[in-house]
């Protein structure tokens, strides 16, 4: 299907779709960077304030992860296929349930936060989130698909970097921490902060599907 006619499915009643699909993305890239702003808070008082925001993130996206589904349940038309708007809408959701639980870990492991690993993960986070807003917004007119795909693609490296941060990581963690109770606090922080990224390629790959699909 061309890019004219996909866009001559649009009818009022379905371009419901991307504004919760823009609202997720935007607090997903609002998620990275309060993550970024977190790990970089020496005071656990102000880190306490971050959380509770970051909970109100995650809270908010559950909210806009119900209403695709109950938008899914009412509308007979739908801007691309049902089974890609369940599987954005799942992927984007455990992109924000991971954030959010990276910084419970962080908060309630309370774990030295003068980490480069630590800290270059959630620079990578909040990069990823800004790439996955850039690709997620394109998909209400596929105007941009140069812009789409290059974002797609730069996921798939901050991905790569994630992994091989990951693997150095945990091997230099053994090596060095002679703390049991510390190393076994902050590899599982690693773990769910590289999981963020993993998901963040899952979300990725499906705009990419989508993209094949309908351009």
């Amino acid at each position: 299907m061309g890019i004219n006619n996909f866009g001559k499915l649009f009818m009022p009643k379905n371009k419901i779709f991307y504004e919760i699909f823009e609202g997720v993305a935007e607090t997903l890239h609002a998620m990275g960077q309060l993550l970024k702003k977190l790990v970089n808070e020496p005071e656990k008082s102000k880190r306490s304030s971050a959380m509770s925001q970051m909970e109100d993130f995650e809270h908010k996206n559950d909210e806009r992860t119900h209403r695709i589904m109950t938008e899914l349940s009412r509308n007979f038309i739908t801007p691309f296929d049902r089974e890609d708007i369940h599987a954005l809408a799942m992927s984007l959701d455990d992109v924000a349930d991971c954030i959010y639980a990276s910084t419970k870990k962080i908060q309630f492991y309370n774990v030295d936060l003068n980490d480069s690993v630590i800290q270059r993960m959630a620079e990578l986070i909040e990069m990823g989130t800004d790439e996955l807003k850039n690709a997620v917004d394109g998909l209400r007119d596929m105007k941009n698909l140069r812009r789409m795909s290059e974002a797609l693609i730069r996921i798939n490296s901050i991905e790569n970097q994630a992994d091989d941060i990951y693997d150095l990581s945990i091997e230099k963690l053994f090596e060095m921490e002679q703390d049991v109770k510390a190393l076994i606090k902050k590899r599982e922080v690693y773990q769910i902060m590289e999981k963020v990224v993993d998901k963040m390629e899952d979300a990725a790959n499906t705009v990419e599907s989508i993209i094949i699909k309908y351009s």
